[in-house]
């Protein structure tokens, strides 16, 4: 498990701009390794300013869409096309205006899809899509996500994974419905810790003076339990992407005087 590394920018707008070069510089780069890139994305003010800044960045031209997976790190258990969803909003932030092959954009399940109502159903259902995306070099029942993105809550929770919720204690599988968040929606589903670990590069975005004590808090040395944000780690590299405000509670010794 990597390190946490911190970048701290000016302002949303900067750290926005940012994160979406670093994002088309990774998936690039992972299309001229392998021949296609996977990416985990992520909702919130933080994961749709980064979208909306990958939309209007000119060198959004390099990536080849046509060979990029995108998955979700956690989905709102509502109706296909309610506003609320993850994937609805990412697709008036930049899906809808690139060329992206549907049968590799794998959105996690409706309230009124196939599996109806039934959110563990719909968890497993995702699961079992991720399992058949991982290749014998994956060692696992996910592919290697190129990078993962997540947003950081004001309680520290990351995907749909909240502080002492039983979501946070799962060891073995991938994506898990949760029931009774106490952010509404209450039914949601998400990958666990183990399925955010095994990707190459975890991405946590932060942004707003609203999150400073939920940053502090997990780079403390705060469990997982008390505080998810702590748990997510990548194999290869952990990115903390912070904008000034949410950084104002940690030492400066943690990150350089440039970064800001």
């Amino acid at each position: 498990m990597s390190t946490p590394q911190l970048v701290v920018h000016r302002d949303k707008e900067l750290m926005a701009q940012a994160a979406a070069a670093r994002l088309i510089t990774k998936i690039v780069d992972a299309q001229a390794s392998t021949g296609s890139a996977n990416v985990v994305l992520t909702g919130g003010r933080n994961g749709n300013g980064v979208l909306a800044a990958l939309a209007a960045a000119p060198a959004r031209d390099a990536i080849d869409w046509g060979r990029l997976d995108l998955w979700w790190g956690d989905e709102r258990f509502l109706p296909e096309g309610d506003p609320e969803r993850n994937v609805t909003q990412a697709r008036e932030a930049l899906l809808e205006s690139v060329p992206l092959d549907p049968k590799r954009v794998h959105v996690m399940p409706a309230s009124d899809g196939p599996y109806g109502g039934d959110v563990e159903a719909a968890a497993d259902a995702y699961a079992e899509e991720l399992a058949r995306a991982a290749g014998p070099e994956n060692h696992g029942a996910v592919p290697a996500f190129d990078v993962l993105m997540l947003g950081v809550g004001p309680d520290t929770h990351v995907a749909s994974l909240f502080p002492e919720h039983p979501g946070v204690r799962e060891t073995e599988r991938t994506v898990i419905g949760v029931h009774g968040s106490p952010k509404p929606p209450p039914t949601r589903v998400s990958l666990t810790l183990p399925a955010i670990r095994s990707a190459r590069e975890v991405w946590l975005l932060a942004a707003g003076e609203d999150k400073a004590n939920a940053v502090a808090m997990a780079l403390s040395g705060a469990g997982e339990l008390q505080a998810p944000a702590a748990g997510a780690r990548g194999r290869a590299r952990t990115l903390w992407l912070l904008d000034t405000p949410a950084a104002s509670q940690l030492p400066r010794s943690l990150y350089p005087p440039a970064s800001a």
